[in-house]
């Protein structure tokens, strides 16, 4: 491959890039309709390489493979973080804003856990990380790692919070200790699951190069507010041996938090600006040193954590290690990596189809709402909790709200009647009465026309679904049995 082509962006590779070094048998393995099919779907980062079965499995495409291996690397090295189910990949990204491509491996939220905690309050603390659960638009938002730190500066102590640790989760590691001695007495536990250790520096790189070499464990290259050393370090590491490191830049709150994140930003332009591969590793923010801050008041470090959390997010950081375990810090945090981290072409959406909400009967009202996935949960939401038993029906409108969708010309009467038939509505119920968005209220009267259904305009806000019930169903001409007679 020559450097010009190796040197290509992710918006500059073509399908016809990609297809040249694919088998081109079209054989379906990759459950596309032909290689130029697949292909397509590589570069707009849909599917894989890996995906494709006769390119990894057979020996004779083995240089084409590794082409597109080169030809597809992100600028920022994708790193791996833990093994099995639970395992993390940071960084992989292509390009500098969300707008231009598709950001991938959501930036993970590491938790500390410190070797002077009791017992009883380690294991409180372990366990409240690994059952943190929130459903946010029908997706689970969850802790991703464990930042087990050496405060006792102790091997044994740092060695048997590890164990202990590790025999409660299976969540993967940050080994945290700026000493060797300490960092080999904390990896012997976990030496096969692959934690990140933390941290190299100027002082202690060639003992932590040894080790991560020694356990193939990734390593952070830590140079706070020193670019030209970060780089330095790197460049120092690579040529020892070391190729999966994660940069630490450094995060201060006070007084230096805009250095902070101008430094982030100047590393992650210097490698889609400049082609700057010493620096295309991914970052690490450490929100947690805000709990450093000469500030008594525990709520306000919390937020001061939430804040340089966000922003970090926000510029380029691809892992975060905090100490806060209130939902009010961390939940904003993982509504904002959900959002940035959603495809920018490819709104949140849901199956289409009829959901059964509660247990309807033959006279249960029928309602009908967008797939938006934002829209479908808080309706479905407002529905179980005033206990309603009915049918909802989820229309295809390409993953657009329903003021979006009307606007748009994606939920019209006709997308509706389509959907009444081809979910076969009919079936379900005895009347012939139908429940729209209040937003989409000027396709009532096309509707009628065009399903033969009755239409009653709902509320505009899905919480007035259960008022807008007890007014005005049953109708007055809907069935008054089940027999369905």
């Amino acid at each position: 491959m020559s450097e010009k082509e190796h040197k290509k962006t992710i918006k500059e590779i073509s399908p016809i890039d990609i297809y040249k070094s694919l088998p081109k048998t079209n054989c379906g393995e990759c459950q596309e309709a032909n290689c130029m099919a697949f292909a397509t779907r590589v570069v707009n980062g849909e599917l894989t390489i890996d995906n494709c079965p006769p390119l990894i499995n057979n020996t004779k495409y083995r240089v084409a493979y590794e082409k597109l291996l080169r030809l597809m690397a992100p600028p920022v090295k994708t790193i791996t973080v833990g093994t099995g189910d639970r395992a993390i990949k940071i960084g992989g990204k292509y390009v500098l804003y969300r707008h231009e491509f598709t950001y991938h491996n959501p930036t993970p939220i590491a938790i500390d856990v410190a070797d002077d905690l009791t017992k009883d309050e380690r294991d409180a603390r372990v366990k409240m990380i690994s059952s943190f659960d929130y459903t946010y638009i029908g997706r689970n938002l969850r802790l991703d790692a464990i930042a087990i730190r050496s405060t006792l500066h102790d091997p044994d102590a740092f060695a048997s919070t590890v164990k202990d640790v590790a025999y409660q989760t299976d969540l993967p590691f940050i080994l945290c200790t700026y000493d060797p001695a300490i960092m080999a007495a904390g990896l012997a536990p976990v030496k096969e699951r692959r934690p990140l250790l933390y941290a190299a520096t100027r002082d202690n790189w060639k003992e932590m190069a040894e080790l991560a070499l020694q356990y193939h464990c990734p390593l952070v290259v830590s140079a706070p507010h020193d670019i030209a050393l970060l780089r330095s370090l790197v460049k120092t590491l690579v040529e020892y041996g070391v190729s999966d490191l994660v940069l630490d830049p450094g995060t201060s709150v006070d007084p230096n938090l805009a250095a902070t994140i101008q430094d982030f930003s100047r590393i992650r332009r210097s490698v889609f600006q400049q082609n700057d591969e010493l620096l295309g590793y991914p970052l690490l923010g450490t929100p947690i040193t805000a709990w450093l801050s000469p500030e008594i008041s525990p709520d306000v470090l919390r937020w001061k954590e939430a804040c340089i959390a966000s922003m970090l997010i926000s510029r380029y950081a691809d892992m975060l290690i905090m100490h806060s375990l209130e939902g009010w810090v961390l939940l904003p945090q993982m509504i904002w990596r959900f959002n940035i981290y959603t495809d920018p072409r490819k709104p949140v959406a849901v199956e289409a189809g009829v959901r059964i909400m509660g247990s309807p009967d033959r006279r249960s009202p029928v309602l009908i709402t967008t797939n938006y996935a934002l829209t479908f949960f808080t309706v479905e939401s407002d529905i179980k909790s005033a206990n309603i038993d009915c049918y909802l029906i989820i229309a295809d409108t390409g993953g657009n709200s329903v003021e979006s969708a009307v606007a748009g010309r994606l939920l019209t009467a006709g997308t509706i009647a389509n959907a009444l038939q081809e979910f076969n509505v009919a079936d379900l119920v005895d009347h012939r009465h139908l429940i729209i968005p209040g937003l989409a209220a000027r396709l009532s009267g096309e509707t009628e026309e065009a399903s033969g259904w009755h239409v009653i305009v709902g509320p505009k806000d899905s919480s007035g679904i259960a008022e807008l019930l007890k007014t005005r169903w049953p109708p007055k001409d809907a069935p008054a049995n089940t027999s369905g007679v």
